[in-house]
């Protein structure tokens, strides 16, 4: 059983992920954190000593939630199916977020990359812990003969992780996921893909 501590740390971390998504990490304030929680300031800053090392430790957690949901999406029998269904997997999850908030790692990663070091670091990680995650999906895909194998399986992913980050960014702008469904449409012709 959680301790009060234990509660109110995970109810920080869950209501700090739904600001800092909407507004960015800069516009959320900590009065915003306080009246979103009904935590006093003092809790707060006992749980995170800087609203620096909340923010990086929300970041933490939703890494750790969209890393499930990126292994579960790319479950399936054969690569192409693996990767198309990943694609259906994004426009899905932001289908039903109304197109609300985007994607936080990108968001952070233009709000913060000049100026906050620690913030570009842990989102670049991320995003080339992705890449390489899709690098190995398509390189399977490539010798099952679903995948293009003219061009390398780590360009490939690359431009995946780049389709993916435009497309979510104008589907949030657009509150419409013709953007993201367009992006992924043209990938898969372009990676010539076959599920």
């Amino acid at each position: 059983m959680a301790t009060k501590g234990e509660i109110t740390k995970e109810r920080l971390l869950t209501e700090a992920a739904l600001i800092i998504r909407r507004k960015g990490f800069t516009a959320t304030s900590v009065s915003d954190l306080i009246a979103a929680t009904g935590v006093k300031k003092g809790s707060l800053y006992f749980h995170f000593p800087s609203k620096d090392e909340l923010g990086l430790a929300v970041l933490e957690r939703s890494r750790d939630k969209f890393m499930e949901f990126f292994e579960n999406a790319l479950t399936a029998e054969t690569p192409g199916e693996c990767l198309s269904k990943f694609f259906d997997a994004v426009v899905s999850i932001h289908s039903k977020s109304g197109f609300v908030g985007g994607c936080i790692f990108g968001n952070t990663a233009l709000e913060m990359s000049d100026a906050d070091k620690r913030f570009a670091e842990f989102v670049d990680r991320l995003f080339a812990a992705m890449t390489t995650r899709l690098e190995s999906v398509i390189a399977a895909a490539q010798e099952y003969g679903q995948v293009r194998a003219d061009l390398p399986a780590d360009t490939l992913a690359q431009q995946i992780v780049m389709t993916l980050e435009g497309g979510i960014m104008l589907a949030r702008l657009r509150k419409d996921e013709t953007p993201l469904r367009l992006g992924f449409d043209t990938l898969k012709v372009f990676l010539e893909l076959e599920s």
